[in-house]
């Protein structure tokens, strides 16, 4: 195991993870909100703390292995997430705790959207907007970010692309190397992210709002400048840019760089997965806003469908933002929009939940297990898009689904070990497992009421959702630690 090779990296991250504080000073001294300290401070402490990392081990060099890959993936990520933290520890009002702290920062940088904070409205300005950057920058993963700038430590990338980018088939590369790949990924993210700060400009927001929540719909984050989240400005066209932009944030990103290179949208119409993507969110919007009208929560059919289709998009794509208090509604639909969160976007977007690929395969592979009790003898392939799926896929897919679900079973009961009720507890785990965010019960309008053992368990969640349980559950396997 090479661990001078991965506490080199680790300690490069946390160093230069100090220049993500320069932005909320610099918002800081223009709204002059009296926050530019705690950012300075927290700056300095990552800026020493990466380099007594990083300087010990700057000479070596050596090439990765794949289980490096995960421990420098795994490990980045909760350096990043621990550091990342002390800006939120530093505040004085609110007062956080070490742990509400850390909750908030991984929920930023997994872009999960659940939050501790009661008032956020009165929060300052650069603390604001650290919020939403953390979302940003984690949206993308802070690892393909990273691969693009391993060229200068000599460690080459493909290993740590493999272990964070999201989905099932992972070997697939946009351009010939790695290094290219995360440029083309990072263009394609910064584009839309600009296209998304003007449209909600001209939508109404003010200019910090309007950046603040381009980065999290994009990122797929959720978090917002305000308490009412998007309800805030009760502005449908608000509602349709944010709609408009979390249904292409959960699109997979290697199609918009194919469309964007050859310049026809042919692209979008070929994918399988898009179709089901799109599909399921038509038809459970329809659902959701009939159930919405008959059940008489909403006077109009326009109201329901304004409000019905809004929180399915931001359920299914896992971003999590409100226009209405969805937990508070009647019948079956705030468990409905839960497990919408379970299947999430497509593959290879910044989306969580299980990915829409795999509920594909899931349900292929199902079908022809039913045909097989039929024709037992019959060779069925399972095919998505015409191309046929190899087993061995199809197996990591059902292995994903068993962790998956068996990581919600166990984190569920742990949650009510610890005196939670079972709503809040089975709601709170699905959204924080999903990258979600919102949830039912005590967690409906925030996860300030919970306990510090509660708030933990759902701070692993989030990363077991973020980095799709394998990579960080494999290194609590003892063959991953033996040579």
């Amino acid at each position: 195991m090479g661990f001078s090779a991965v506490q080199r990296v680790i300690g490069f991250l946390i160093a230069g993870s100090s220049l993500m504080m320069l932005p909320p000073i610099l918002v800081s001294l223009f709204y002059s909100d009296g926050s530019a300290t705690l950012f300075l401070v927290s700056a300095a402490i990552l800026l020493g703390l990466g380099l007594a990392i990083y300087l010990p081990v700057r000479g070596v060099k050596q090439e990765l292995r794949l289980r490096d890959g995960f421990m420098i993936v795994v490990g980045s990520w909760l350096a990043l997430v621990l550091v990342g933290a002390l800006p939120f520890l530093l505040l004085t009002s609110p007062d956080l705790g070490y742990v509400d702290a850390v909750f908030e920062s991984m929920s930023g940088l997994t872009t999960t959207g659940a939050t501790i904070i009661t008032n956020i409205d009165a929060l300052p300005r650069a603390v604001l907007y650290y919020r939403q950057q953390l979302q940003w920058l984690g949206g993308m993963g802070i690892i393909v970010l990273a691969v693009a700038i391993l060229p200068m430590l000599r460690i080459g990338g493909m290993q740590l692309y493999r272990a964070e980018t999201p989905g099932p088939m992972k070997d697939a590369k946009l351009t010939p190397r790695i290094t290219e790949t995360a440029k083309a990924l990072w263009l394609i993210y910064v584009g839309i992210t600009v296209t998304c700060i003007f449209a909600y400009w001209l939508a109404g927001m003010k200019l910090f709002d309007a950046i603040g929540h381009a980065f999290s719909t994009v990122a797929i984050g959720g978090f917002s400048t305000h308490d009412d989240s998007l309800a805030f400005w009760n502005n449908p066209t608000v509602e349709i840019v944010a709609s408009v932009f979390m249904v292409v944030a959960g699109i997979n990103f290697a199609l918009h760089f194919t469309a964007w290179r050859r310049a026809s949208m042919q692209t979008y119409f070929m994918d399988p997965e898009l179709k089901v993507y799109a599909s399921l969110m038509f038809v459970f919007a329809l659902i959701a806003s009939f159930a919405l009208y008959f059940t008489g929560t909403y006077d109009t059919l326009a109201d329901s469908f304004r409000y019905g289709a809004f929180q399915v998009i931001s359920t299914m794509t896992t971003t999590g933002f409100t226009t209405a208090p969805f937990y508070a509604w009647g019948s079956f639909l705030p468990v409905f929009l839960i497990l919408l969160a379970f299947i999430g976007g497509c593959a290879g977007s910044t989306a969580g939940g299980m990915k829409v690929i795999r509920v594909i395969l899931l349900y292929r592979q199902s079908i022809r297990e039913v045909q097989r009790l039929i024709h037992p003898h019959a060779i069925i392939p399972v095919k998505v898009g015409g191309q046929r799926t190899s087993d061995t896929v199809i197996s990591a897919v059902w292995g994903f689904f068993f962790l998956y679900i068996a990581s919600f079973a166990i984190m569920t009961i742990l949650l009510t070990a610890t005196g939670v009720d079972e709503e809040t507890a089975y709601s709170s785990v699905a959204a924080c497992l999903t990258n979600l965010g919102p949830a039912l019960g005590d967690a409906g309008p925030n996860y300030a009421g919970l306990n510090d053992t509660a708030k933990v368990i759902l701070s692993v969640a989030m990363l077991l959702g973020r980095l799709e349980i394998y990579t960080l559950l494999v290194l609590l396997t003892p063959a991953f630690w033996r040579d």
